[in-house]
């Protein structure tokens, strides 16, 4: 399928994006890298009547390590994230996910922040921040606001966002010193969505696990330094609480056995 006609806009600025979506509101819909918007608006999933284009905008092609956290802009590509030489040092558990993210001609047009604002359940990038705690900074004309990731995904495919606002950057916390980080994923294929995804922080006295692809959201759980049979036990619990449900891919009950294997896997792998 072809999508539905719309209007073209290349914004120069931020405030040149903000003034738009200001007018247009639910009739608008940002462009940056298009890898997930094309296929939404192919499949006519989607009707704005106009699209604009935040790509070629310079202040938001911007990638700042502040306030403790590594700040990503709203045009900053994932491949040129991923390249960047510092990332295992600074945000380890985003270098061990971007290998799993599609194919690296998708990571070098797609967008971190757009990824995030997709919000597919299935994705890589807001499994990580959702297990990081990591935050999203909203903007409008009226106003900035920042929000936890837990409270940015609101289901599947749904978000916080209001319709004249723009996912300004993405905030993914440094790493903690004495952390330590495992990320792992099944799928048919290599590049194609994750079937169950995991993500995994060891500290000193807890284990967090984050899961993706089961609920309609990634999901976090967290337990002090359980082992073997106690660990066990907690992650059987944790996918029976995700509500998977049984589609066209794998069922219910093989999606809480991938959880249980991997859950451990990517704990060990942390530790």
């Amino acid at each position: 399928m072809k999508p539905a006609a719309f209007d073209y806009l290349r914004a120069e600025s931020t405030q040149h994006a903000l003034e738009t979506l200001a007018r247009a509101g639910e009739d608008a819909r940002i462009l940056a890298g298009g890898q997930s918007l094309m296929a939404v608006l192919n499949m006519r999933l989607a009707q704005p009547q106009l699209l604009v284009d935040i790509s070629r905008t310079a202040d938001l092609n911007t990638v700042r390590v502040e306030d403790g956290h590594l700040v990503v802009g709203a045009a900053v590509t994932q491949g040129s994230v991923e390249w960047r030489a510092s990332l295992s040092d600074e945000v380890p558990l985003l270098a061990l996910a971007f290998p799993h993210i599609s194919h690296f001609q998708i990571r070098n047009r797609g967008t971190v922040c757009g990824s995030v604002a997709h919000a597919d359940p299935s994705a890589e990038l807001p499994l990580v921040l959702t297990a990081l705690g990591g935050q999203v900074v909203l903007r409008s004309l009226r106003r900035r606001r920042v929000l936890p990731a837990a409270g940015f995904f609101q289901g599947m495919l749904m978000t916080a966002r209001e319709p004249d606002e723009l996912v300004e950057a993405v905030r993914f916390p440094l790493r903690r010193p004495g952390a330590r980080y495992g990320f792992m994923e099944f799928s048919a294929r290599h590049g194609d969505f994750a079937l169950v995804a995991c993500a995994a922080i060891v500290t000193d006295d807890a284990i967090s696990l984050a899961v993706g692809g089961v609920a309609d959201r990634p999901v976090l759980e967290s337990w002090p330094r359980l082992q073997g049979k106690a660990l066990a036990e907690a992650i059987n619990d944790f996918s029976w609480k995700l509500g998977a449900q049984d589609d066209a891919h794998v069922s219910a009950q093989y999606r809480r056995h991938l959880v249980r294997q991997l859950g451990m896997r990517v704990i060990e792998e942390a530790r």
